[in-house]
């Protein structure tokens, strides 16, 4: 989930109060417990529930993968920026499609510089040892790391898989290798191996089952929408510009269409959106007129819109 505070003593109303965070050093320059890394987050502008916040602590102290399942726009890609951003480690993300190749996800041979460098070896004349030719045509420099060799190449670091439920089988079942030793065998250049393995985020938004295989290998948190509470801290956190009674009204009103028989109901990042194209034409609090004027910002089907705009005004862009 999105959004945070850093001060409980200046926090709007309605935010849930902070955990406690733990007392003990974590280790390695990890967060001590759950509520320190809570507390991390919340700096950050992420506001995590006390379950998401532990999960994420035992994937760092564990080494596992974490893998989030929700609807669109709960705050699952927006995790593993604020997890980078806790530990000071480098986001490497890789964004999965119907019919990703291992090679889009792994490396891939430059040949327009490996033509040149041929090219220029023929210029000087140096092709007599076609081995030490072919060798340096496969040299380092030549390799597109692509997210998965550069997350372990640079590691420490944050590998975000995200959507992963939008590859391929065949995808799933090389990812599952790559995540239980965290290696990559290039034959031309050997095994690369990451010296610390990265927190791996997985997300899907359930468009498909994923293999239990995959899912074993990973810890699993499932994300909610958030309460009207958390999501008012959320959009006054993040949108500080808005009013407390505006965002107060917008997450009322998302809420009641998210309990609508909606094709997509609207996530937080909608919620955000929203209450940002509200403001950005002066509203203070939520005017029916204006709230059916902007479903575009919280409805992405022309379904939905229909049969929001169907229903009484009134009853669902009412003030909080």
């Amino acid at each position: 989930m999105l959004g945070g505070v850093t001060d409980t003593t200046a926090a709007p109303p309605g935010t849930p109060p902070r955990m406690p965070p733990a007392t003990r050093p974590g280790a390695d320059g990890l967060p001590g417990g759950p509520g320190e890394l809570a507390s991390a987050l919340e700096a950050t502008g992420y506001l995590p529930d006390e379950g998401l916040a532990t999960a994420a602590y035992l994937a760092l102290v564990m080494r596992r993968p974490l893998f989030l399942e929700g609807e669109a726009g709960v705050g699952k890609t927006a995790l593993a920026r604020a997890l980078a951003e806790v530990t000071g480690r480098p986001l490497y993300r890789l964004q999965c499609y119907e019919g990703l190749e291992a090679s889009q996800a792994l490396y891939d041979w430059d040949f327009g510089r490996q033509l040149l460098h041929l090219r220029a070896a023929e210029a000087a004349h140096a092709t007599g040892d076609t081995e030490a030719l072919e060798a340096s045509l496969y040299d380092r420099r030549f390799l597109l790391a692509r997210p998965l060799l550069q997350a372990l190449e640079d590691s420490p670091s944050v590998l975000l898989v995200d959507e992963v439920d939008r590859a391929d089988d065949e995808f799933e079942a090389f990812l599952l290798e790559v995540l239980s030793d965290f290696t990559i065998s290039i034959p031309e250049l050997g095994t690369v191996r990451a010296d610390v393995p990265p927190l791996v985020v997985l997300t899907s938004n359930r468009t498909r089952e994923v293999h239990d295989a995959l899912k074993r290998r990973c810890l699993y948190h499932w994300l909610e929408h958030p309460g009207f509470d958390r999501e008012v801290a959320i959009l006054r956190t993040r949108l500080p510009e808005v009013t407390e009674q505006l965002a107060r009204e917008v997450a009322r009103a998302t809420g009641t269409l998210r309990s609508l028989d909606l094709l997509k109901p609207p996530g937080v990042a909608e919620a955000m959106d929203w209450a940002s194209a509200l403001h950005a034409l002066g509203a203070r609090d939520l005017d029916p007129d204006l709230a059916a004027r902007t479903l575009g910002a919280v409805l992405k089907y022309r379904e939905d819109t229909d049969r929001v705009h169907a229903l009484a005004r009134g009853a669902l862009f009412g003030g909080a």
